[in-house]
């Protein structure tokens, strides 16, 4: 297959996956402590976690306002006012999500070429985009989104290294996952107000991922997570939109650190 066919597949996948978040984003974008999200501010009940749109029965340029709740059901529970998170995502939201994603996907697969990890990155890519956008903007790492990550890339990083051709080791990608989640999670006990365990569990498979590649890009990957990190909030204490004590979304540049870490090692091996 040539560069500019995967390059266009890679893209096409990215385009398609990402499209399909903005409904998985408005639902697990909740505070703490509270239930995923199961209604629309009209009080439509939302079904299933994959599409363009939040709710799929509310017609477009509708004004975004609770539903009275007299209009619910009687076993339904009255709307609340719909906080900044609670506002259905923009039209504009599934466009850009598409964009970035098929971005991403082209960038791994112009390092990974054809080898079969490139499979496990692909599957990966929209998962983590998603993980980073709820984690922006509620800074809440999800449960059934970290668990299943870990599990998932080992699983298929396992039957990525009984094909031909691929560049890794996955021994070394469980050695990875454990030790970049212990690593995590003795940061979280040390200062649990600095540190979420929901990091502590995408640590986990952040770790899987760059294991793949060995030990050096482990650390480059957790090195550039917290460069990236302190970056952003050293930028938000100088134009003063926080404090030396401000809690951040720390997820979203885990995120970022392991996929510079990724394409990093991608493009080496």
């Amino acid at each position: 297959m040539s560069d500019v066919l995967l390059w266009a597949v890679a893209a096409l996948w990215g385009a398609v996956a990402g499209a399909m978040l903005p409904r998985a984003a408005y639902r697990f974008t909740v505070p703490a402590g509270e239930g995923w999200r199961d209604r629309c501010p009209h009080g439509h009940a939302l079904r299933g976690w994959l599409g363009p749109t939040p709710c799929a029965e509310c017609p477009r340029g509708t004004a975004r306002r609770p539903v009275p709740p007299q209009a619910l059901s009687a076993e339904a529970e009255p709307p609340q006012a719909p906080s900044a998170a609670a506002e259905p995502p923009k039209a504009s939201f599934a466009p850009l999500l598409a964009a970035v994603t098929a971005l991403l996907c082209v960038a791994v697969a112009a390092a990974t070429g054809t080898r079969p990890e490139l499979g496990v990155w692909l599957v990966l890519v929209p998962v983590g985009v998603l993980l980073a956008v709820i984690d922006f903007r509620v800074q809440r790492l999800p449960d059934p989104l970290t668990l299943p990550l870990a599990a998932v890339a080992l699983a298929l990083l396992g039957l990525a290294a009984l094909l031909p051709e691929h560049a890794g080791h996955w021994l070394t990608a469980l050695y990875g996952a454990l030790a970049l989640g212990a690593g995590y999670l003795v940061l979280f006990l040390v200062n649990p107000s600095g540190m979420g365990f929901g990091d502590v569990k995408l640590a986990v498979g952040m770790g899987a991922v760059l294991g793949w590649y060995g030990w050096s890009t482990l650390l480059l990957g957790t090195f550039a997570g917290f460069l990236l990190g302190a970056l952003y909030g050293g930028a938000l204490v100088v134009v003063r939109r926080a404090g030396r004590k401000t809690a951040i979304a720390f997820g979203p540049f885990l995120i970022a650190g392991a996929f510079l870490g990724l394409l990093a090692g991608a493009y080496a091996a």
